[in-house]
């Protein structure tokens, strides 16, 4: 693994401990915007990996998508719940009245958790 992809999977852990950390104290749109940050790391690792880099959002969530789940090389629901997450995250950066349950941002952290550990598996598999 290249030490661009371990620099962001390192950010992406720390992403979910912030976001375990915010839940606790009751920040849930805060915790569910880590949440999704964790998990735009973790596709952004994997994209490093190809080569690809990416300057926005969307590119990144779209190159996911084509590179990683189209394909099957993981699982397309870890797509599925990047696209959930970043609407999330708009929803509790901008609309200033959201009302993020922590059940919602409970399920975000433990699938940022599942997608890390996968990631981590394809990568080291790469590797052999």
């Amino acid at each position: 693994m290249s030490e661009q992809s371990q620099k962001f999977l390192d950010r992406a852990l720390d992403a979910i401990e912030a976001a375990e950390g915010l839940i606790n104290m009751g920040k849930m749109e805060i915790a569910a915007g880590r949440a999704y940050y964790a998990m735009f790391y973790i596709a952004e690792a994997l994209l490093a990996e190809k080569g690809l880099g990416f300057s926005t959002h969307g590119q990144v969530i779209g190159a996911y998508g084509l590179h990683f789940a189209k394909t099957k090389a993981l699982d397309p629901k870890y797509h599925r719940w990047l696209v959930d997450a970043f609407d999330i995250r708009v929803t509790g950066d901008y609309d200033m009245d959201a009302s993020i349950s922590s059940q919602i941002v409970a399920n975000l952290i433990n699938q940022a958790r599942e997608f890390l550990e996968a990631a981590r598996e394809y990568l080291d598999k790469q590797q052999t």
